[in-house]
Formats: structure tokens, C-alpha cells, sequence
């Protein structure tokens, strides 16, 4: 185990870590005793039908959604709503490479197996179901990686999502976006000091991280971004200022193999497995109310991807997003980027299923 003080309550606020037992994994691992950072919103009422989801994106945590998404006055309304944001594995806060001690001693750092979309859902499911007694969901909805976990609940549990809103991710990764990913991951792996994944401490491995950011500050925001200066907004002076000061600390703070964990399961989200390869009679199980709601500028879930797959949900709408920041809109910066969401959220949720 390694100690990292980013991964604590001081740093995200208040959350349970629960087991779910044993998870046997889709590549063939087993994670000991899976432990899940659950942080919940609200009260299940009396007919357990209120609950809402909300999966974890990469590199996120619940608290971006307790912060910005989760509220009276927002949609995803806790005095309404029994929301369960669950932090994915390999987050840093649920089970993952660097905290896995324990039971979980064998599977730690190099040793920590590969987990895919897939079994984050299981596992989620199993959560839901053992601790809480939810067997249907009134909302999926997840940003980015949380997308991919959204789609991935609604083709493999059909019958337990009523709705579901996957926002700026897609069902099936698309081969650009494998290697946007694994450009990053490779400034990570690159720096001498993650020393084949057994590295002592994230400070070692800093120079990795901060190439990574780089990365996320050309593909994560749109290139309107840096056109219009937007950074100046967020009171920084330039952009230099901006790297150093907002994506560079962000990225420097976490775990490389954490990241690395999670990387490689957004590398291979694919709904189309459980159908054999075919993307349209995976999307066709879909039965729940479906908004599919890509951000305009995304770089890497442009809307055109959103939409053929969005062609494919039966009954489903498209709901574009418009936002000059692109993906990393979904950190809702920008003013006009929260209503838009809470319009659509609103919109399904008010939808009669």
C-alpha cells in the first residue's frame, strides 16, 4: 500500500466504503473483498423506487457531482430523490492498485488484475441490490467513463433501469479514442520513476503525471477554448498559468496506477460484447428512457458518435450539449453548462416509463 492524502475524507468530503465480497472479474481476476466508496443523497423512501445512480468518470470522484450536479435546486434533487454516486474501482476511494491492503494484499500495485466497465456495473448492482434493497433504478446517469457505466447498466440489467442518461461518453469506444488514451497513459508509464508500476510514492512519478495533464489540456477542452482565452475567466493570466495552476496540480495529486486502472477499462468499453460484436442488437435491449446528451466541442466523444449509437436505443432522444470547454465541461465551469443538464435531467425524469 502506498499512502496518498489526496485519497481521504479531507479531500472529498463524507463517504462509506462498503464490501461487496469477493468479485470475480470478466479478464479472469478476482478482486478478495471489493470495497466501494458510496457516497448517498437524500432518502429511499418506503416503495424503494426513488433511487437514482450516478457512476464515477475517470480520474472523478462523487464529490465533482455533490459539488456541482447534486442539489435542491438542480434536478438531481436530494429532497426528491435517493441518489447513490459510487466511486469506480481503481478511483483511488474504492478499491484500487495503491490502498489494496488487507485481504486484498496479493492484488496490490503491479499486481492489482484488470477490471473492466463490466464488472464495476456488476459489482454496483450487487451494492445496490445486498445493501440497500434497490432493484430498480429511476435514473442511470454518468459523465465520460460514468456514460460508459450508464450504457453498460442499461444493455446488461434492462429490466432494472427505468431511465438513462449517459452524458459525453459513448456505448462502444471508438479506436481514435483507445489512443487518445493510450497516449496517456504512455507519459505516465514513460517516466523513469514509476519503475514498472512499483513506484514509492505519486512524487515519483510527477513528471508522468504533469506530461499526462498536457495531454488532457489539448484533447479535454475544446480548441474554442484556447481560442477565446477562456482560461481568463477562471482567473488565470495566461495560459501557462492555467497548465501550472489548475491541471497540473490535478493530475499530480493522484495515483499512477490508479489511473492507469481506470484508462484501461475506459480503453475497452463495448456494450456490443454481450451480443458478440453487434453494436445494434446490444443498443436494441435497451428498454429504458434514454436522453443520450454529447457536449458539442467534445473532442473525444464528438456528438457524431453519440448519435449513430443514439440511432441505434429505441425511443431514445438526442440532446446535445453546448459548451465551448468540451469534455471537461462536464466539471460545469461554465454558467450556461448546469441548466442545460438539469432541462434534460428534468425533462427524463418527469418522462412516464
Amino acid at each position: 500500500m502506498i499512502e496518498n492524502p489526496y485519497y481521504s475524507h479531507e479531500f472529498h468530503g463524507d463517504y462509506d466504503l462498503i464490501s461487496v465480497g469477493e468479485l470475480q472479474l470478466e479478464e479472469g481476476g478476482t478482486i478478495p473483498d471489493c470495497q466501494l466508496a458510496v457516497a448517498t443523497f437524500g432518502t429511499l423512501n418506503a416503495a424503494k423506487d426513488n433511487a437514482i445512480l450516478i457512476p464515477t468518470w475517470y480520474s472523478g470522484t462523487h464529490q465533482i457531482w455533490r459539488d456541482v450536479y447534486i442539489g435542491p435546486d438542480h434536478a438531481l434533487n436530494p429532497d426528491k430523490y435517493f441518489i447513490v454516486c459510487v466511486d469506480q474501482i481503481g478511483s483511488g476511494l474504492s478499491t484500487s492498485p495503491h490502498n489494496a491492503g488487507g485481504p486484498n494484499e496479493s492484488i496490490s500495485m503491479s499486481k492489482f488484475p484488470h477490471v473492466r466497465i463490466g464488472d464495476n456495473v456488476v459489482a454496483q448492482e450487487r451494492l445496490l441490490r445486498e445493501h440497500f434493497g434497490i432493484d430498480r433504478l429511476a435514473l442511470v446517469v454518468g459523465g465520460s467513463m460514468g456514460a460508459q457505466q450508464t450504457y453498460e447498466w442499461a444493455v446488461r440489467f434492462p429490466d432494472k433501469v427505468l431511465r438513462a442518461a449517459p452524458i459525453a461518453g459513448t456505448a462502444q469506444n471508438t479506436p481514435g479514442d483507445f489512443l487518445i488514451a493510450e497516449a496517456m497513459r504512455e507519459a505516465i508509464q514513460s517516466d523513469p520513476g514509476f519503475n514498472g508500476v512499483e513506484y514509492q510514492s505519486n512524487t515519483d512519478v510527477e513528471d508522468g503525471l504533469r506530461r499526462q495533464a498536457h495531454i488532457w489540456a489539448v484533447v479535454g477542452f475544446s480548441t474554442e477554448f484556447w481560442k477565446q482565452e477562456v482560461w481568463r475567466a477562471l482567473d488565470f493570466d495566461s495560459r501557462e498559468a492555467f497548465l501550472a495552476g489548475f491541471l497540473d496540480p490535478y493530475f499530480t495529486a493522484m495515483d499512477p496506477n490508479d489511473l492507469l486502472t481506470q484508462s484501461w477499462a475506459w480503453q475497452r468499453g463495448d456494450v456490443a460484447r454481450h451480443t458478440g460484436g453487434d453494436l445494434a442488437a446490444a443498443l436494441a435491449r435497451i428498454t429504458a428512457k434514454t436522453f443520450v446528451m454529447p457536449i458539442d466541442e467534445d473532442q473525444l466523444f464528438p456528438p457524431r458518435d453519440c448519435a449513430a449509437e443514439q440511432d441505434l436505443i429505441p425511443g431514445s432522444q438526442l440532446r446535445v450539449i453546448e459548451d465551448v470547454l468540451g469534455h471537461l465541461g462536464l466539471f460545469g465551469v461554465a454558467p450556461t453548462y448546469l441548466p442545460q443538464i438539469d432541462k434534460h435531467l428534468a425533462e427524463l425524469l418527469a418522462t412516464e416509463v
